[in-house]
């Protein structure tokens, strides 16, 4: 099956693409928390077999174990998964691709935390294709023309949500590398998802958000259900799976089929196309963070 990991890489960036411009915009009208409280149960209740099978390895966990869990909780599962969900949620003012692309800014984020957290250091090029690659998203954005501060821009808004979502994740990223030293990357889902599950229902309970739910509709639990079933916990297992078997290189290559993806959909579903200029800053921005990823392939070697 290892000849095939680059497939199942593919599969899962396919399958966030759908996520993004298909399924998650079509729950907008549903308080942010509530959503990604909703998604989380279902996958962490269908992953629960694991919670059994592991219980030996649960038991034997020390401290800083569980509080890297509940870090990768709170920023990949609840702050990353809002930022990007509410993000998403602008689908009638803002082309939901660029906001998808903006995710691959997700490694500079995560190299630049591990050199403050983790003392690692950086080489100098890093600094270079960091920055091509933020001028890259800035100009795939807002072309050549300052982003509009004074007028309630839906796409600004929807850019920093998304670029506090790779924030986000990129802080999860760094944390990862320390939750999932004692614990296979199964029930290291696992052990996200009901952390994740157990913060929003916290959250949801703070907002009083479950008046909401009598008014979800049945098109909308439906979604809940594909995307729990589909693009979230198969998804990740699919894309874990991949990760274990190249590199983080080839990965980050195959993983453009996920805004190539975003690219396709939001031109069939809402006739939406990037212009030549937002061409230009998309093709900056992957390069650049080809060469970032490739900077740390290198210095695993």
């Amino acid at each position: 099956m290892n000849r095939f990991a680059p497939l199942f890489i593919i599969t899962a960036a396919i399958l966030w693409g759908i996520d993004g411009i298909v399924l998650r915009p079509g729950l907008y009208t549903l308080p942010v928390a509530l959503v990604v409280f909703i998604e989380s149960t279902i996958v962490t209740v269908y992953l629960s077999p694991l919670l059994f099978k592991n219980i030996k390895i649960i038991k034997s966990l020390h401290r800083n174990d569980w509080l890297a869990f509940i870090g990768v909780a709170i920023f990949g599962g609840a702050i990353g998964i809002m930022s990007i969900t509410k993000a998403l949620f602008y689908v009638n003012y803002v082309n939901l691709s660029i906001v998808i692309l903006i995710q691959k800014l997700q490694p500079v984020f995560a190299l630049s935390l591990a050199a403050i957290v983790l003392k690692e250091r950086l080489p100098s090029k890093f600094f270079v294709w960091a920055s091509l690659a933020i001028l890259g998203a800035y100009i795939m954005t807002f072309g050549i023309h300052l982003p509009k501060f004074d007028t309630g821009d839906k796409t600004l808004i929807a850019v920093m949500y998304a670029l506090f979502a790779a924030f986000s994740f990129g802080v999860s990223t760094v944390l990862s590398k320390r939750a999932l030293r004692n614990v296979s990357f199964e029930l290291g889902t696992y052990l996200r998802y009901i952390f994740s599950s157990i913060i929003m229902l916290i959250l949801v309970l703070s907002f009083s958000q479950f008046g909401s739910v009598p008014y979800i509709s049945g098109k909308q639990w439906l979604i809940f259900l594909l995307i729990a079933f589909s693009t979230g916990g198969p998804a990740i297992f699919l894309y874990y799976y991949g990760l274990k078997n190249v590199t983080a290189s080839t990965s980050t290559i195959l993983e453009l089929a996920f805004p190539l993806t975003a690219i396709i959909l939001e031109y069939l579903i809402h006739g939406k196309i990037l212009d030549l200029v937002q061409w230009i800053g998309v093709f900056i921005l992957i390069f650049s963070i080809i060469m970032v990823t490739k900077l740390t392939q290198r210095r695993k070697n």
